[in-house]
């Protein structure tokens, strides 16, 4: 495979993970972290970090916004729940050795 084909395979898998997640509000990221490791805002954070390796100017808000389709206020206001003391004790027993 040519270097250009499997850029353009892992940004359509990209695009589809992105779309996959906005379609499934119902997952929270606190659920993510438990489970994976990494959520939507770790995704943002990695598109900014690339546009910054590439020289493109842009912060942590405007890449939420990117990869949320919407300001991130407005998303975390429509469709984040408080997390449950039971998720909140799983991020703990998951995240104990990551600090």
């Amino acid at each position: 495979m040519d270097e250009q084909t499997r850029i353009e395979l892992e940004a359509a898998a990209f695009r589809t993970l992105r779309d996959h997640l906005a379609r499934r509000t119902d997952v929270q990221n606190i659920d993510m972290m438990n489970l994976t490791g990494f959520c939507r805002n770790c995704l943002s954070r990695w598109y900014q970090e690339a546009a910054n390796e590439k020289g493109i100017e842009m912060d942590k808000m405007e890449a939420r916004e990117i990869f949320y389709g919407m300001p991130y206020d407005t998303w975390r206001d429509k469709y984040q729940t408080e997390a449950s003391d039971t998720q909140k004790a799983a991020f703990e027993i998951a995240h104990k050795d990551a600090t």
